[in-house]
């Protein structure tokens, strides 16, 4: 019965949100646009053709300070500090890294230049010290324009499982589920609006990298995320969505590994794995073939055969 609800209500939440992005151009893929999921609540879809511009991005306005919702690349997060002056002049007091990527990280010393804390999981720490730094020295000498004169800042909160930020009218938890994405990954959780910022957990397209990933531990992250029965799903990448996106990006990993163990079972060498792989959901969810994805069949093919 409960599954019945949120199939009707997903549907329901499509319908409204193909209708509004119709009518605002939001399927515009080369445009970075905000949008206010609800009062207080904010999401930021970045460009990502033809120019990668980074993640998406979210703030939520408290009483008395905002939270913004993964730092991004430097300039992007001083684009978006500049969108929430807009709407606020509320301090910023804490950003949320959802993982140490550069994406999603690299723009912190924007935000603790304006007084506030970046905060992550503790199981990203380490992360930070040794694959965060080491891609952020490397972004200094190919970006030296956006990079070069700047300092790398690690977060200076962690938390091990759950923190929350609470001030009697708006709450976000930040919760850490295991290891997906990355082993820090953490996701914000709003549980009064039922909104959902997931960062590269759950994205809404062909952006998932596998690289940092346990898919096998990222399927039951995702089914601890569909827990929280989500209205909203605020993706890492990609357009806002329903609770089906979790299902949809679950289904990508289930298959992907059901896919190459069968192949590989039946004698198929990785090569062969790569050349005749199909899942022809996939496409229709990204618009690519599942064979482009070769990086990702690699890493599977690696965690389930161990070459």
């Amino acid at each position: 019965m409960r599954q019945n609800r949120r199939a009707m209500w997903g549907l329901g939440l499509l319908l409204m949100i193909g209708l509004a992005s119709w009518a605002s151009g939001w399927f515009v893929p080369a445009e970075s646009k905000i949008y206010k999921l609800a009062p207080g609540v904010y999401f930021r879809k970045a460009q990502t053709e033809p120019e990668f511009t980074g993640c998406n991005q979210g703030w939520v306005v408290f009483r008395d300070f905002v939270l913004v919702i993964d730092a991004n690349f430097p300039d992007q997060a001083t684009n978006v500090i500049a969108e929430i002056r807009k709407i606020t002049d509320k301090p910023i007091r804490y950003v949320f890294d959802t993982h140490y990527h550069g994406d999603h990280a690299d723009g912190n010393m924007r935000y603790t230049e304006q007084g506030a804390i970046a905060v992550a999981s503790e199981r990203s720490g380490p992360l930070f010290e040794t694959k965060g730094l080491e891609g952020f020295q490397k972004s200094q000498k190919e970006k030296p324009d956006e990079y070069g004169a700047l300092t790398y800042k690690k977060p200076a909160l962690y938390f091990p499982r759950k923190l929350i930020i609470d001030d009697g009218e708006m709450r976000v938890e930040l919760l850490y589920f295991g290891h997906a994405h990355t082993a820090g990954d953490a996701v914000a959780w709003l549980p009064r609006q039922r909104i959902l910022f997931s960062g590269d957990a759950c994205v809404n397209g062909a952006f998932n990298y596998t690289g940092d990933s346990d898919t096998e531990s990222w399927i039951t992250v995702l089914n601890a995320m569909e827990e929280l029965d989500p209205k909203v799903i605020a993706a890492g990448h990609g357009e806002v969505a329903g609770i089906e996106l979790i299902a949809t990006q679950r289904k990508y990993f289930v298959e992907l590994r059901a896919a190459i163990k069968k192949m590989g079972d039946g004698g198929k060498t990785l090569q062969q794995i790569k050349q005749t792989i199909d899942l022809p959901f996939y496409e229709e969810w990204t618009g690519v073939d599942v064979k482009t994805r070769e990086e990702n069949i690699e890493h599977v093919y690696g965690e389930l055969f161990g070459k």
